[in-house]
């Protein structure tokens, strides 16, 4: 009898081995940050009605994490996107009770150790294979300071009539670290002010009197790092938790889980409860953005957090730079910056007034100090405009004057003045009262001064080049830190020029007063115009070519009013009164045209190469390319910005690069920053920079490689070719 049963015994797990080794699972995929693989269970096969589990099982490095459902302040959900054949559905992932991990004044809400990730498929009576054929294809996103993306995807081929309980344990494991149902009952959620009032009944028993975790399922609802306060009274737990100044409007009811607070170990926390509580009278709205764009802003001001988390944890793609670095580098940065082309104007203005004063030390050294007074200054104003918008949930970068049309056509005014007077077309001394004139005339320390600030708002779109990572860092440093950065920016700037008032060799080395600065002073009229013409070029790209021929036809008319006026009798009184009519006419028909945002263009730019094209970047379509396992380069530029005009056509145009890309099958994307984007600024923001140009390669499971901001032809091509 022993014998038979043995047999039987035998046969049976010979049959259950052959069911197995027919059977297909992809193996683990393992990086350097994570181990992934897929988990099945399927006690009773593959059959309609009968539960059916897939999971993703990860396993984290030491002090890495990955994310829940709602990340927190910053972070991204891990997916999962499904391949199935007809009759079998995916259901939503189980997910486990999350920890809370805190950076700072901010925290993320996640898994470290190791997790499973279990999916419900189901099976239904119009499934007809004899076996379950899937693909999934996992994108995550694991952080320690840093973050990187990671992907993989599995197949499996399970026989239908097979059974799999070979993971049962560890999907036993997580359903139990899942958070179970329970009704609201007479729970609640309250506004108080700008905190939310939390009152849960029925938890259980044995978590009286212990600290709580409180989780909401959606993001952008709650603060999740600021301080909050909790307590019970009997059987109610009563929290305030501050609301996030991003949160959408109310909700009738709110999905959320709580949770034994400070979990031991790793993996997911302490089982917790999930409810859909009430809020009965709403809370207060915030200001939102209008229009389409409003979701891409919440977007951004989240990104936003994300790059306020990695600057809390001393994060950053690269080396960290220390506050005296920061300095150094925009000390040295804003020297250099006066040899940029869009500063060359300003230069012209500047060295046109030292000639003027010749010998006079006294005059060059007030007329530096002024300079360098209105230079650093400005500098200093644009940083805290930049820091009080970063304070109130904008999305901006440096540079961000001339994202809008109105500023772009202010200064083509003002250049377009500013030439006409260099090339003796008028004086200032006719055109204003003689009151304003003699004052002009006794305070040249003022001219000096405003100098200086006309040089900033020109300048500064040049920075990026040398102060790249250094406004970068800037944009997250606490405000007094941040300035003292676009301080030393400014004083770089205004060095040479304070430098040269007050050594007085090099006052003697400036040539002497004489006939000849009438010529140079006319010559200097022509950077001005050059410079029009780039601005023009610019609103164009902001406004389209009814923008900019609007401008310039306000430019042509606002020309023929200043020289009627400088002239006298009829022709000032009469063509003066005519220009200035049709002047205010034009702003009243044509102004719209030229302070409009014109929708950015999502075709495709051709190169030189056939198949290979420069896309409009966006953040979706970049997440699709690295799913798919392509390489991307990614071009963050603006026709504002001399750098990138200079590197797109040196380099990113030139055949060895373009011949590297296509050999690499890399994607080319822009990002234009051109136009205001709160998106792109938070891609910038994720990157620790807040300036362009910005030039990234990616590749899933990688870290993003950012390369140089003036880029050569080698550099690019053994980026590319190093894939």
């Amino acid at each position: 009898m022993l014998k038979h049963w043995l047999r039987f015994c035998l046969a049976l797990l010979m049959a259950a081995g052959g069911a197995h080794a027919q059977a297909v699972i992809s193996p683990p995929v393992q990086s350097e940050y994570s181990r992934a693989e897929l988990l099945v269970h399927a006690p009773n096969g593959v059959t309609p009605g009968q539960p059916l589990w897939l999971g993703l099982q990860i396993t984290h490095a030491p002090d890495w994490h990955t994310y829940w459902k709602n990340p927190g302040d910053s972070g991204l959900p891990t997916e999962l996107e499904w391949q199935l054949p007809v009759g079998v559905t995916p259901g939503e992932i189980q997910w486990p009770t999350p920890r809370k991990f805190p950076l700072g004044d901010l925290a993320n809400y996640g898994y470290d150790g190791t997790v499973l990730l279990p999916v419900p498929l189901r099976v239904g009576a119009d499934f007809q294979g004899t076996a379950l054929e899937a693909e999934v294809l996992a994108t995550w996103l694991i952080c320690r300071k840093e973050c990187i993306p990671e992907e993989a995807a599995f197949r499996i081929r399970l026989p239908a009539q097979a059974s799999w309980v070979a993971h049962a344990t560890a999907f036993e494991q997580a359903w139990n670290a899942a958070p179970t149902d329970q009704p609201a009952a007479d729970s609640l959620l309250q506004a108080n002010g700008e905190r939310l009032h939390i009152r849960l009944n029925g938890l259980p028993a044995d978590w009286r009197g212990r600290a709580l975790e409180f989780f909401p399922e959606a993001a952008g609802l709650i603060e999740p790092g600021s301080a909050w306060t909790q307590r019970w009274e009997g059987e109610s737990w009563q929290a305030e938790v501050p609301l996030s100044r991003f949160r959408a409007d109310s909700p009738a009811r709110v999905a959320l889980v709580v949770a034994p607070a400070d979990a031991p170990g790793q993996g997911p926390g302490l089982r917790g409860v999930r409810m859909e509580v009430p809020v009965p009278e709403g809370w207060p709205p915030v200001a939102a953005p209008a229009g389409p764009g409003a979701s891409a802003a919440l977007q951004a001001a989240l990104a936003e957090n994300a790059a306020r988390a990695a600057a809390a944890s001393g994060a950053a793609s690269g080396p960290s730079l220390t506050l005296w670095a920061a300095l150094l580098g925009a000390l040295v940065g804003g020297m250099i910056l006066n040899l940029m082309p869009c500063v060359f104007p300003v230069l012209a203005i500047k060295v046109l007034a030292f000639s003027q004063h010749g010998n006079q030390l006294r005059a060059h050294r007030i007329g530096g100090l002024a300079y360098t007074a209105g230079v650093v200054l400005s500098f200093m104003a644009l940083g805290g405009v930049l820091l009080a918008l970063r304070a109130a949930g904008e999305q901006l970068g440096w540079g961000f004057q001339l994202q809008n049309p109105a500023v772009v056509a202010a200064l083509a005014v003002l250049f377009t003045v500013i030439g006409l007077n260099l090339a003796g077309l008028f004086e200032f001394g006719r055109l204003v009262p003689s009151a304003v004139a003699s004052l002009q005339a006794k305070n040249p320390t003022a001219d000096a001064f405003l100098t200086g600030v006309l040089a900033t708002a020109i300048a500064s779109p040049c920075t990026a080049p040398f102060m790249g990572a250094s406004l970068g860092l800037a944009v997250t440093l606490p405000a007094g830190q941040a300035l003292a950065v676009f301080g030393a920016l400014g004083l770089g700037m205004a060095l040479p020029y304070l430098a040269a008032s007050w050594v007085p060799a090099v006052a003697r080395a400036l040539p002497r007063p004489g006939p000849w600065m009438e010529t140079f002073r006319q010559l200097m009229a022509f950077p001005m115009f050059a410079t029009v013409v780039w601005l023009l070029w610019v609103l164009g790209q902001q406004s389209g070519i009814d923008g900019a021929a609007a401008l310039l036809m306000m430019l042509v008319v606002l020309a023929l009013l200043i020289w009627a006026l400088g002239r006298g009798g009829r022709v000032r009184t009469v063509l003066g009164a005519l220009s200035a009519l049709g002047l205010g006419w034009l702003l009243w028909a044509a102004g719209p045209y030229v302070t409009r945002v014109q929708d950015a263009s999502a075709t495709a730019t051709p190169t030189a190469i056939e198949g290979l094209a420069w896309e409009a970047w966006s953040p979706q379509r970049e997440a699709q390319l690295l799913a798919e396992g392509r390489a991307v380069f990614v071009d963050y530029t603006a026709a504002w910005c001399v750098t990138c005009q200079y590197n797109k056509r040196t380099v990113l145009n030139h055949p060895q690069v373009l011949d590297a890309f296509a050999q690499q099958q890399v994607v080319l994307l822009r990002a234009d920053w051109t136009r205001r984007d709160p998106v792109i600024s938070a891609s910038l923001a994720a990157l620790g920079r807040s300036s362009i140009p910005v030039y990234v390669l990616r590749r899933a499971g990688q870290p993003p490689q950012v390369l140089s901001e003036i880029l050569t032809v080698e550099e690019v091509r053994s980026a590319v070719l190093s894939l």
